[in-house]
């Protein structure tokens, strides 16, 4: 199955990312722009995209695979306005469509770290929808990102 996902995922897509800054308070909404690519004959898929955040132009690129040891999905994201100069590096189990990671992240300099979950879901429609949750110590996890992309042939 993990395998089967990973091919999936591949191909050129095209959608639209909208973003939260605060719980319940839509703060953007951007085309994007990426193709996932096969990495060493399939056993990795890099997604590489690119979009805006306010007008302001953003990149990024996420390594994806399959831990066949622990049965788990990783992914290290990067994103010029996300994470700055940081990788994240997220862990977690498939999903009826797809995987659904965790990681944290570093918000200054002395402060406890927050979570930051997502979801990739191969919808029944051929869509993509990627969904990003953060997680502030001891609060509830609020969305932070949705993205919604459909394959292109470019």
């Amino acid at each position: 199955m993990s395998k089967e996902i990973l091919r999936a995922l591949c191909g050129s897509w095209r959608g639209t990312c909208q973003t939260w800054f605060e719980p319940e308070m839509l703060a953007d909404t951007a085309e994007v722009f990426g193709t996932i690519e096969p990495v060493m004959d399939g056993k990795f898929a890099r997604f590489v995209y690119r979009s805006t955040i306010q007008g302001r132009p953003r990149q990024g690129e996420e390594l994806i695979a399959f831990n066949s040891i622990n049965q788990q999905f990783e992914v290290s994201w990067i994103d010029d306005f996300h994470m700055s100069d940081a990788i994240l590096f997220s862990q977690g189990p498939a999903i009826a469509q797809g995987f659904e990671v965790t990681g944290q992240y570093e918000v200054g300099s002395g402060l406890p770290t927050w979570g930051w979950k997502t979801r990739y879901e191969l919808l029944e429609d051929g869509r993509l929808r990627l969904t990003a949750f953060n997680i502030m110590p001891g609060e509830d996890e609020a969305k932070a990102l949705e993205t919604i992309l459909a394959r292109t042939t470019a």
